[in-house]
């Protein structure tokens, strides 16, 4: 034991007395872990903020849109009212909301802006009266339409939140905006809908509105959002059949929540290739070990000739330089995991996500560096034991 913590005193002041020779060895582990860390982390930490959304936005929500009878979307079709409260009627159902787009309308938060918002226009979407709770939103402010509304046709409308900052409104304010050149007043804002964020900028409106307003002939819906807590993936299939009912109004469904379901899971082959990169940088760290230990031992020859002189054999000349590339390895490793468990946490703060971090994938990949480094090492410390102190005096 003392024989081995002589060696590595000799190893750490040979390593310090050549500092910018050892910031070089050393490069190649702490970019190679660091890499590896950083990569992995930051993609499970990604990982992590999706399944966070999926657990706050939940995976029951069914969107079903119109289709024709050949499968496309024709000329407007739309899903019939009555084929809606079919969908509702299903046991696994708990809600269902109805929406409609309406199209060439502007809507103005003054008569000045009309130049702007024709060119960017403001989606007008006739919709159900339960539309927040099927989306499981809330509001911001005031209400959302009711049955007075909708019965009496009255001029009222919501807007999304992204709308109302766009529009300057204050909370619970008297406001009144226009839209299509009719004065519609405010009652309410809607919360974000993360599901859908073309809601964020939308003015809604009742189906009495549409038809009075508008000259919709009907109250049907393009679209349907479908609530099923339980069997969601079975009601998603069998909402088209519901619709239909072997007549021409079909609809298609999709859940959104499948897409980020998708990428929450973690994706093998980008880990693998993350792996993969950060092994080359190791390989290739081990490879200028390897070269530069190997020219150190040229440089150090004297001293190897000195040391090999009074007395020492080529197993301590052999382990002094292998306990030098240990050591390399163990900082390289070291520095690797602290770099690339920074880089995390600085993405995690950038990018609002939860800071997954394996402790033993930190440990783990540290002894990789060990280990690449000692190997590397294998050659420069068998080369500096086979020196003789004659052949020193040459080399030296």
């Amino acid at each position: 034991m003392r024989r081995f913590g002589e060696l590595v005193g000799v190893a750490i002041a040979g390593l310090t007395a050549r500092k910018i020779r050892t910031f070089l060895i050393m490069l190649g582990p702490v970019l190679g872990v660091a890499a590896i860390v950083s990569a992995i982390g930051i993609n499970e930490s990604s990982k992590g903020d999706l399944k966070a959304k999926l657990r706050e936005l939940g995976t029951d929500l069914i969107v079903a849109n119109a289709q024709d009878a050949i499968g496309g979307f024709g000329s407007d079709p739309k899903i019939p009212a009555e084929a809606a409260d079919r969908v509702a009627r299903l046991p696994d159902v708990t809600s269902v909301t109805g929406t409609l787009q309406l199209s060439n309308i502007v809507t103005l938060p003054f008569e000045a802006a009309y130049d702007y918002y024709r060119a960017f226009p403001v989606p007008v979407i006739a919709t159900h009266l339960n539309l927040p709770e099927t989306m499981d939103v809330p509001m911001v402010s005031g209400r959302f339409l009711n049955e007075y509304d909708e019965a009496s046709a009255a001029r009222v409308a919501v807007i999304g939140k992204d709308l109302a900052e766009e529009y300057g409104y204050i909370a619970n304010e008297q406001r009144s905006i226009q839209v299509g050149g009719l004065d519609y007043g405010v009652v309410g804002v809607l919360d974000y809908v993360l599901l859908e964020p073309s809601m964020d900028s939308a003015v809604f409106l009742t189906f009495a509105n549409a038809v009075e307003d508008w000259d919709v002939d009907e109250p049907d819906p393009t679209r349907l959002y479908i609530r099923a807590p339980t069997n969601t993936r079975y009601v998603a299939q069998e909402v088209p059949t519901v619709v239909s009912l072997g007549g021409p109004d079909g609809a298609n469904t999709r859940v959104p929540t499948d897409l980020l379901d998708a990428q929450s899971q973690v994706d093998e082959n980008l880990n693998n290739l993350t792996m993969l990169m950060g092994g080359l940088a190791l390989i290739v760290g081990g490879v200028g070990i390897a070269n530069v230990m190997s020219i150190s031992v040229i440089q150090r020859s004297s001293e190897i000739g000195i040391r090999r002189a009074l007395g020492h054999s080529r197993g301590t000349i052999a382990m002094q330089f292998l306990v030098e590339a240990l050591v390399v390895g163990v900082l390289g490793g070291i520095l690797g995991a602290g770099a690339g468990a920074g880089v995390v946490w600085l993405v995690s703060e950038m990018r609002d996500y939860t800071m997954i971090l394996s402790v033993s994938g930190l440990f783990r990949w540290g002894l990789v560096s060990v280990a690449v480094a000692v190997v590397a090492g294998l050659y420069p410390s068998t080369k500096a034991a086979r020196l003789e102190p004659l052949e020193t005096l040459r080399l030296g």
